[in-house]
């Protein structure tokens, strides 16, 4: 006689995988949410900043001067031939790499300085700080006014009056030297984000190791020259990529004070100078595209230095 054997019914399912599967789903549903607010904007910023990218871009391939209106033709790669073989764009990349690299120079050291200075505990520390900070917050325009007519006015200018103190003669600072004028202006303004980002890394550096070196004997000036500046090294490159980025942008400064004129006409100050007053929208446009690509050139290579230090920072 045989007997039937049937299969024992399925074990039910443990807690523990029920739980995995719960969380699971919980993690997707946190995901779309997260992406469903970040979504209205993305969308803004693809309207606001692509959509007029794409327009500039058809519109450099286009023969289009306001003062002939009814004249629009196809012009091909004619615009960006003019940008390439005509005489202004390479003096105005050289304006721009000169002005913005002599500024973030004489930020970086000016801020280092500073930095070092309020690390110190004294009396009216916090009111030196925010003092400190003030001209970083001031708006470009509103400074570049400051520093033309307050400052540097070759009749009742604060510096020309100085040199008069002492004997000097006035220096008609915005026509004889209009470059240094926009590297002095940017240099005020800037000098304060560099001493920020520097002071932050002065406050992060450890007490005990510098207490230690100064008991094991190692003045001050040998401290900061072995101990404080390799320490700091993360805080100068990070200072000197988000401050060169900035500095490119430049143009109040130079639409203000100097128009231009003796070296500082830079790639910002061109476009504007090609769409607002030669009114030419399709070099214009040309002008433009090739300064967002030179400028998405530099940030990606700031940005990928950047995630190095962040990356590497850790072994250096």
């Amino acid at each position: 006689m045989t007997t039937l054997t049937t299969a024992p019914p399925p074990a039910p399912a443990q807690p523990s995988a029920k739980r995995s599967h719960a969380a699971a789903l919980s993690l997707r549903k946190k995901a779309r949410a997260s992406r469903a607010l970040v979504l209205p904007a993305l969308f803004f910023s693809i309207v606001l900043t692509q959509i007029p990218f794409l327009v500039t871009i058809y519109f450099s391939f286009l023969n289009w001067n306001q003062l002939r209106p009814a004249e629009i033709a196809f012009a091909g790669f004619q615009n960006y031939a003019v940008v390439f073989t005509g005489p202004d764009f390479f003096p105005s990349l050289m304006a721009t790499v000169v002005i913005t690299g002599s500024s973030v120079v004489l930020s970086l050291v000016f801020g280092l300085f500073f930095a070092v200075l309020l690390d110190r505990k004294f009396m009216g520390q916090g009111l030196a700080r925010t003092l400190m900070i003030t001209p970083f917050l001031v708006m470009p325009a509103a400074a570049a006014l400051i520093w033309k007519w307050s400052m540097l006015d070759v009749n009742v200018g604060m510096v020309n009056v100085g040199l008069n103190f002492i004997g000097l003669p006035s220096i008609a600072w915005n026509t004889d030297f209009p470059a240094l004028t926009i590297i002095m202006m940017l240099t005020w303004q800037y000098t304060p984000f560099m001493m920020l980002i520097l002071f932050a890394g002065l406050q992060s550096q450890s007490r005990e190791v510098l207490e230690a070196a100064s008991v094991d004997g190692a003045g001050p000036f040998r401290t900061f020259q072995w101990m404080t500046l390799p320490h700091l090294r993360q805080y100068i490159e990070i200072a000197t990529l988000l401050g060169s980025i900035m500095l490119l942008q430049a143009f109040d400064p130079i639409a203000i004070m100097t128009k231009g004129t003796g070296g500082t006409k830079t790639l910002s100050y061109l476009l504007y100078e090609r769409a607002f007053i030669g009114l030419d929208v399709g070099q214009a446009a040309a002008f433009g595209v090739v300064t967002v690509i030179v400028t998405i050139a530099v940030a990606t290579i700031a940005l990928r230095t950047l995630f190095k230090v962040f990356m590497n920072g850790s072994e250096r």
